[in-house]
């Protein structure tokens, strides 16, 4: 039976522009990646990238991403997709990613 778990990776990102952040991470890589609305979070969104799922919430202060993905080297192209295009938006502003892991349960 194959393991039935998906690992999760979040990063909490210190800014006072996360819808800002949020809307144009989710512009951009939506051109390529389908994006979908969250549930009670109408500035975030959920992208289905090639190698797994990222999930971007804007908060007061802060912006937080999920990176989900079946596997090690899927879960690392996911935060390195969502990570450096933050970075790289955030440039002037310094923003930095740090990633947090866990393993979950798969849902049926």
């Amino acid at each position: 039976m194959p393991d039935e778990h998906l690992l999760v990776s979040t990063a909490v990102v210190p800014t006072d522009s996360a819808v800002r952040y949020a809307k144009q991470l989710l512009a951009h890589l939506g051109r390529k990646a389908g994006v979908e609305p969250i549930d009670g979070e109408p500035d975030g969104g959920r992208l289905t990238l090639s190698a797994g799922t990222g999930i971007v919430r804007p908060r007061a202060d802060d912006l937080v991403m999920e990176a989900i993905a079946a596997d090690e080297e899927s879960l690392a192209a996911v935060e390195d997709v969502l990570g450096r295009h933050l970075e790289r938006f955030g440039a002037r502003r310094e923003l930095t990613v740090s990633w947090r892991r866990r393993t979950v349960p798969e849902e049926d």
